[in-house]
This record gives C-alpha cells, sequence and structure tokens, in this order.
C-alpha cells in the first residue's frame, strides 16, 4: 500500500515517514515504478546562535535520504535589504534549489528540523506552498522523535540528480507587507497575530532586533502553546483555542508575524493543522517592521 496516495499537506508523524521511505527504497529498485510515487526529505536544523551548526549536526546524522536546507542561502536572499533578518529568497532562485533538490510537483516533501519544526522546517513548508507546491508536509517531533522512536540516522552527504527548476512562482498574494500591516493598524484586534514568546513580544527583552516591542494591535499566540511535548496539539484543540482569537475576521484576512518570518510559519502551520486556511504572512515581520524608525512601536 502506498502511504503516500493522498499527499500529505501539513503534518506527517515518525511512523507514516518511516513506512514511506521503506516504500522509497523498495521503488527504486522496481523499474515498474512511477515519478508520482517520489519522496524527498529535507533537514532543515539551523540556530541563530550558530548559523554553521545546522549543517554541521546534518553533516553528524540525519535521516536517511535526507538533503540540507540552509535558513540563511537556500530559504532566505539575506540581499535584500530593508525587509527583517531573514527576507524572502527570489522565486525563481528558489526554484532553482528545488530543481537542485529533485523537487518536482510530483514529489512528496517532507520537511524536518531538530524538534517542534520551527527552526525552519515550516519555513520550507510555506515557501513550498507559496510556490504552488502543495504535497509537503512538516514531520511532527522532528529529528528528536524520529531517534525517540529508535530509527537509524545516515552520516553519508546525500546527493540527488538535479532535475529542472520547479514549474511555479511564489503566490505573493500571500504575503503581506509592512505598508499592508500600517493600512489596518486602526482596525479591531485578531486580524495580526504575533508568535514571539511573550516577554520579547511586551517589549521586555529583544536579543535580536533594534527595538523591543510589538506591531500595535498584534495578539500575541506564542507558537509554543500549538505544542504538547515537542509535538501540535490535536487539531481540535488547537481551533478551538485559535479561531476565537481571530474575533470576527475570517481565516484569510488574517496575518501571522514573528521576528524575522520564521517561527511564523509555525504559527502559520498551526493554523492550517487546526482546519482554519488561508492565514496570511507578514513576512519582513518585527525585524522589518522596527527598522523604520517612523513606524510605530507598542509595548506591555
Amino acid at each position: 500500500m502506498n502511504t503516500m496516495n493522498q499527499g500529505w499537506s501539513t503534518l506527517v508523524d515518525v511512523p507514516q515517514l518511516a513506512a514511506a521511505l521503506n516504500e522509497e527504497r523498495l521503488r527504486l529498485v522496481d523499474a515498474r515504478a512511477t515519478a508520482s510515487t517520489a519522496l524527498r526529505v529535507v533537514d532543515t536544523r539551523f540556530s541563530l546562535a550558530d548559523v554553521q551548526s545546522g549543517a554541521a549536526q546534518y553533516a553528524a546524522g540525519h535521516i536517511p535520504g535526507a538533503v540540507y536546507a540552509d535558513l540563511n542561502r537556500d530559504l532566505s536572499n539575506l540581499d535584500r535589504r530593508g525587509h527583517g533578518r531573514h527576507p524572502l529568497p527570489d522565486s525563481e532562485a528558489f526554484a532553482a534549489t528545488l530543481g537542485r533538490w529533485n523537487v518536482t510537483p510530483d514529489t512528496q516533501v517532507v520537511v524536518y528540523d531538530a524538534a517542534d519544526g520551527s527552526m525552519a522546517a515550516a519555513r520550507l513548508w510555506w515557501l513550498l506552498r507559496l510556490i504552488g507546491h502543495r504535497k509537503v508536509a512538516v514531520l511532527d517531533g522532528g529529528l528528536a522523535a524520529w531517534q525517540a522512536a529508535g530509527h537509524a540516522l545516515q552520516t553519508d552527504v546525500v546527493n540527488v540528480p538535479a532535475a529542472a527548476p520547479y514549474p511555479g512562482q511564489f503566490d505573493l498574494t500571500q504575503v503581506v507587507s509592512a505598508d499592508e500591516v500600517q493600512s489596518r493598524l486602526l482596525q479591531a484586534p485578531g486580524w495580526l497575530l504575533d508568535a514571539r514568546a511573550a516577554e520579547r513580544y511586551r517589549g521586555e527583552v529583544e536579543p535580536l532586533d533594534r527595538v523591543a516591542g510589538h506591531v500595535p494591535g498584534a495578539v500575541n499566540r506564542p507558537l509554543g502553546m500549538n505544542l504538547r511535548d515537542g509535538r501540535f496539539r490535536p487539531s481540535e484543540e488547537l481551533r478551538a483555542e485559535l479561531q476565537p482569537l481571530l474575533g470576527a475576521y475570517m481565516p484569510d484576512q488574517a496575518v501571522v508575524m514573528c521576528g524575522s518570518g520564521v517561527t511564523a510559519c509555525h504559527l502559520l502551520l498551526g493554523f492550517e493543522h487546526a482546519g482554519l486556511h488561508g492565514v496570511k504572512v507578514f513576512a519582513d515581520s518585527w525585524s522589518g517592521w522596527s527598522s523604520d524608525t517612523q513606524r510605530p512601536v507598542a509595548t506591555g
């Protein structure tokens, strides 16, 4: 039985991935296999404190068959100025990166990081959706859950035959600009949700950006509230908590943000897992917003 027949589009658990990898191993020795059964696993481990550590951890051991994605190099364009610490990559460059990983429209992609998906599995999940790829899911619990289940790691660097650049472009209607956020500041709360830790949202500490605080009117929803023991809580539980935060707004009127547009994607994944579809991302997030001294800042 092909475990990927229906396509995974939000979360996948360790037993599902292990079974799919076994199917993929068998597929590679079956001349009758079709491209539609292809699976690509991507390791996105990254640390803001040590930007080289993710690649080093990948080299030390990763899920068999996984390629590595670097947040700064592959999932951002650090040459773009005024768009925060992790500006979006160019659509064409990201399409080429997907081709380098041999990701085609038929490929089922599974992304993971060290644990909960916030650094930076959910970011890659969102970028794939942004370019039009729907068969992508985050491994719930990440590498920690894989190892806790007793599964082996691979140390060899995985080289895959390159494909053509992915045939898609970013749907920028799903990306909210700072100007759009500015234009909505007088609207009732519920449309903008901030995934940062509460103390950063309140402005009590700011370890990364030039100004402490939050966008006026933003509602704080720390991403950790969506988790239990490092994994996403059941969809029904999340929906019961997330839907009231929106107030009178429909999900497709809502926007999520964080420090630099990375962990906001984790909150977006929580909304999708809860069945609340269509939330957009303020990609510049707080680092982009606070880089302009003319923009208002709230604390408390």
